[in-house]
């Protein structure tokens, strides 16, 4: 067989496999068992079904090992031995005619600040799963189903470490946004810094809706992708068993349109069978791949979990905000030395709101450890903004462990040519799709001109290209050298500017007030120079987005260079301009809170989680009673949050944050409750994952939600039997059931608990959730509710206990 990437720049079109669930369930895999340990005891099936597939036409066979990650299989399972022993079976039956794709699964874990592992741990669950499917023959590394920025990060970072096999990344999307809210758009772009070589979305329904997916990541999508659709939405047939009903004929004539919209390899996920890939390869007939030609021709892209920052010639200047730098700020430097982050969230906060698409984080501060401090106020930063960050230190190890706390694509400033700089730093960015500053500096010497600056450049970015660093991650500092000592300075600047953009293509940046030091009025020569800048081709600048006149000159540049269409931005922020007064943006502040709500409620909407408690106690030094705070202030702040979260202005990042923020607040407040005797009877829910799943993320999240708008939550945990739940249910006098599920072979469960709370006549109301739950099926196995997300839940577990 030729190396996979081989088929990655001809003209033909490839198919993977379909789905293995339900055709496994089919041949006997037993409701609850993983496919992944019930294939080690019947292989023979596992074969069989991959033979199946070749022959009707797959050129990728995929490894019965999406759930084979440690997290899934549990602790008496060897996850390395079960890899490699699933990818030898595909391996087997592959052998010259079809390629092997190791299927690497979500863990059912979110890293931190969602969950409870960090992004190293997760690193290391891969690694262990990737090896096993290494060892077992695999071509190659097919992460897939992934619903967080992070996770599909770590499998990508696993697979790098474990082996240099080519990765495929797919994602699946509920309708605009994964489930923490990264868009089609900016999980492209994340993969695209890291190098990976297929990209793709499987999962996410039928495809006809999967159409808008691929529609939307085009704009500066360069990768080849690929599109694995549902056979439609599971239904739930006359005997009780989930089933897909689009049929091979109309799943190929709905998948076969994959085509026009760029797919090179294409297949189907649940419920498609051999013969829906049978159908579609006679669809698709002697159809050719044509490249699909991006229409944003962006240089470099910086992500967060859920936003992109485009910085390119084509693109509005970007605002790196600079003020989360202890320099010249004593709170900051006091605060930072006690592992205190409120007044960097302040500066956070501040920026965001004043417009700053990208925020810097320096930490390097007198007596602070920068290589612990640095990743700890990232998490913290991750865990309340979208905005992408701009990882700031001289400190190499500091910033390597600032990279593994972050979820997307982080901006690394900066990379000199100071010695070591570049071999060390160069390939964490590298391995981490982390795009960088260069910064033209060798040695203690600056140089002035723009012939040296341009030949340290030229340098360094031969280190680069022998490092395989991608020009997409490299933004090069064209230096502000001020012009009160250096009158030539700002012309040297410009030059650089001018040639990295005609020569090179290379995006620049600048610390803009460096060049008015020593001046009076520095204002007005920084907003000058900048818009001198951006006509030579500056890209993005660090600036304080506070200054009223940097705003004006930033915006009033893009409109004559002709990046504001229709000056559509200009007209926007400046309608109510008045001279010389800062500027709040007004086209960036989608889901803002209102400046006159109490400041406790704000804290709960904005997830103030670190500065709630003081806030709390504030009101009651004030003269607030612990159940006023609770009335007043915590519960409407959080319904506040969840009108958010439906209108798509919360993903779910946003609403962790909130509700573990409520929770904190609850607990200062708790012991006053009951001292005044406002403790009250809340209703008691039971919660639990079915028997024989063990995804119990969605669980947990509506454990927490329900427990911020008052009910006694009582959490069994996952694999749960429907005879445990009613127990407790009977003991506790609960007035609901809520149970999860994940997997089509296990909803069926859910019918158990439902069954034997009507033969024990309980009154408690059984509510049901999950990624594969329909109200088709709820209705059908009797329950007395369903819900899509967290916050659903939430109104129906309050209007079944009214």
């Amino acid at each position: 067989m030729p190396d996979f990437r081989s088929l990655l720049d001809d003209d033909k079109i490839y198919y993977f496999d379909g789905g293995y669930g339900t055709l496994l369930q089919g041949r006997g895999l037993p409701a609850g068992l993983s496919p992944e340990l019930w294939g080690l005891r019947a292989p023979e099936v596992i074969q069989a079904v991959h033979q199946d597939y070749l022959d009707a036409g797959a050129n990728i066979l995929t490894t019965n090992t999406f759930g084979g990650s440690r997290p899934k299989l549990g602790l008496d399972a060897d996850p390395y031995e079960l890899n490699k022993a699933m990818t030898r079976i595909a391996r087997k039956v592959a052998g010259d005619s079809a390629f092997v794709a190791a299927s690497i699964g979500p863990t059912g874990h979110f890293v931190e600040p969602l969950g409870d592992l960090t992004f190293r741990e997760l690193v290391d669950i891969f690694k262990e799963q990737i090896q096993g499917c290494v060892d077992g023959g695999a071509d190659l590394i097919l992460g897939e189903t992934h619903f967080d920025l992070a996770e599909a990060k770590a499998v990508v970072i696993a697979a790098r470490m474990v082996c240099d096999l080519p990765v495929a990344m797919s994602m699946t999307f509920e309708g605009e946004a994964s489930l923490t809210g990264t868009s089609p758009q900016t999980f492209v772009d994340t993969m695209q810094n890291m190098g990976v070589e297929l990209i793709g979305t499987n999962c996410s329904a039928g495809p006809e809706q999967m159409h808008n997916t691929l529609k939307a990541w085009a704009p500066r999508l360069e990768t080849p992708t690929f599109a694995e659709a549902n056979a439609g939405l599971p239904e739930l047939d006359d005997e009780g068993n989930t089933a897909f009903r689009l049929s091979p004929d109309a799943f190929a004539e709905q998948a076969s349109g994959f085509v026009a919209l760029g797919a090179k390899f294409i297949g189907g996920c649940c419920g498609t069978t051999p013969d829906h890939i049978r159908a579609l390869r006679a669809k698709v007939g002697n159809a050719s791949w044509v490249r699909p030609q991006k229409t944003d021709n962006a240089q470099m892209v910086l992500t967060s979990r859920a936003v992109s920052v485009p910085i390119g010639f084509d693109h509005p200047g970007v605002i790196i905000g600079e003020r989360i730098n202890p320099t010249g700020k004593k709170q900051l430097i006091a605060e930072l030395q006690e592992g205190v982050f409120t007044e960097a969230q302040r500066f956070a906060t501040e920026q965001i709101e004043l417009g700053a698409p990208v925020l810097d984080v320096n930490v390097g501060a007198p007596m602070v450890d920068e290589v612990a401090l640095l990743p700890e106020l990232v998490t913290s930063l991750v865990g309340r903004f979208t905005t992408p960050l701009s990882i700031d230190s001289n400190d190499m190890k500091a910033v390597e462990a600032a990279l593994w706390a972050y979820p997307g694509s982080p901006l690394v400033n900066s990379i000199s040519g100071e010695p070591g700089k570049m071999e060390t730093l160069g390939p964490l960015c590298k391995l981490f799709g982390a795009p960088f500053i260069l910064l033209p500096i060798v040695g203690n010497k600056l140089p002035v001109t723009a012939k040296e600056r341009l030949n340290v450049i030229a340098d360094l970015l031969a280190q680069a290209d022998a490092f395989g660093i991608p020009r997409r991650l490299i933004m090069v500092d064209a230096l502000a050298l001020t012009v009160s000592s250096k009158p030539e300075a700002a012309l040297h600047s410009l030059e650089v500017m001018r040639h990295c953009r005609e020569k090179w293509q290379l995006p620049t940046t600048i610390g803009l007030s460096n060049i008015s030091f020593g001046l009076p009025a520095r204002e007005l020569l920084n907003s000058t120079f900048l818009a001198l800048s951006m006509s030579a081709g500056l890209c993005s600048f660090i600036s304080n987005p506070n200054s009223s006149r940097i705003q004006e000159s930033l915006h009033t540049t893009e409109v004559l260079l002709n990046r504001d269409k229709q000056a559509e931005r200009y007209i926007d922020r400046f309608t109510d301009w008045t001279q010389a007064e800062p500027t709040q943006s007004k086209g960036s502040t989608k889901g803002d809170v209102a400046e006159d709500l109490p400041v406790v409620q704000v804290a709960v909407i904005k997830g103030n989680k670190d500065g709630i408690v003081s806030l709390v106690e504030a009101e009651l030094e004030g003269g607030m009673s612990a159940m006023e705070i609770v009335n007043s202030l915590l519960i409407p702040g959080i319904l506040v949050v969840g009108e958010k979260y439906e209108k798509k202005e919360y993903f779910l990042p946003q609403l962790l944050q909130s509700a573990e923020t409520m929770q904190t607040a609850f607990a200062r407040l708790k012991p006053l409750l009951e001292e005044g005797g406002a403790a009250e009877d809340k209703p008691v829910v039971i919660m639990a994952t079915v028997e024989g799943d063990i995804h119990d993320i969605g669980k947990n999240i509506v454990c927490l939600m329900l427990k911020n708008y008052g009910f006694d939550v009582v959490d069994l945990g996952k694999d749960v039997p429907a005879e445990k739940i009613v127990d407790a249910a009977e003991e506790s006098k609960a007035a609901l059931i809520g149970l999860s599920a994940l997997m089509t072979t296990t909803m069926v469960r859910m019918e158990d608990t439902v069954r034997l709370v009507n033969e024990r006549g309980l009154k408690a109301k059984v509510i049901i959730g999950g990624a594969v739950v329909t109200e088709k099926f709820c209705n059908a196995i009797g329950a007395d509710g369903w819900s899509t997300d967290a916050v659903a839940a939430v109104k129906l577990a309050q209007q079944l206990t009214r």
